[in-house]
């Protein structure tokens, strides 16, 4: 399991209760949540640009612990079920962020929690193809195609088995991140989130948490460093750059 879901395992270990993982996809963090003792559910779309229903019908939990989200988007769980609702990489996939907010609201009870980690528009890199600045250019631009394809040939990119040539590489993945992605501003991400939640950003944590896991000498120190605002602060704007927002939400 990588660092960032296991920042989502311990920090749902820490609040306990009744937790979904909104956008589980094969549902690696449900499982190792319910081997830890967790009462952990998870629900997906299963949306064609991911091949995780597969791994979830493997893993046997899908129809019971892990559940379709219904044709509407709706969550197949009560009012109020939830005492935290997490969700790693999956708003910048959602096509109304308003409506899927207010569907997590309605099963997160009074006082609930939502953790959220996905990037904003103005992130550098662009997560999902490894490509940076991929997602700024306009859709079906000439000069995205030839840029993409470019880096691709220099190295660049994730994924790189699944073209067989960095042309088709780039036309593919391209495609995909046109198809299956919704960037927004941080504007409106914090404006949709404050409809709903109180809220607060978190990335300081997640910074900290991730250099304790690294292998290494020098972060020991870094860690110190994080504890001085100035220097925590910078790290916060880099991160949000080069990685996601973490925003921890509150149920109103």
């Amino acid at each position: 399991m990588d660092v960032t879901n296991r920042f989502v395992l311990d920090f749902s270990l820490r609040g306990g209760g009744r937790v979904l993982d909104y956008g589980c996809g094969a549902g690696r963090v449900v499982t190792a949540g319910r081997r830890a003792g967790l009462t952990i559910f998870g629900v997906d779309v299963f949306y064609g640009g991911s091949a995780t229903r597969s791994e979830g019908e493997a893993s046997g939990l899908l129809g019971g612990v892990i559940r379709e989200l219904g044709p509407d988007g709706g969550i197949p769980f009560p009012d109020g079920f939830f005492d935290l609702v997490t969700n790693n990489q999956v708003m910048e996939h959602v096509e109304n962020l308003d409506a899927v907010l207010a569907e997590i609201h309605r099963v997160v009870r009074p006082g609930g929690k939502v953790l959220s980690l996905f990037p904003a528009v103005d992130v550098w890199r662009e997560g999902h193809i490894g490509i940076p600045f991929s997602h700024w250019f306009r859709h079906g631009s000439a000069v995205r195609f030839y840029y993409t394809w470019l880096l691709r040939a220099c190295g660049l990119g994730t994924w790189k088995e699944q073209s067989p040539t960095a042309r088709q590489w780039a036309l593919d993945k391209l495609e995909w991140i046109d198809r299956w992605t919704r960037y927004r501003s941080r504007e409106d991400i914090y404006a949709s989130y404050n409809r709903l939640f109180g809220n607060r950003l978190q990335e300081r944590d997640y910074i900290v948490y991730r250099l304790l896991h690294a292998p290494g000498a020098l972060r020991r120190g870094l860690v110190q460093l994080m504890q001085v605002d100035l220097f925590a602060a910078v790290a916060e704007v880099l991160f949000r750059k080069l990685a996601f927002l973490v925003i921890v939400s509150e149920k109103r």
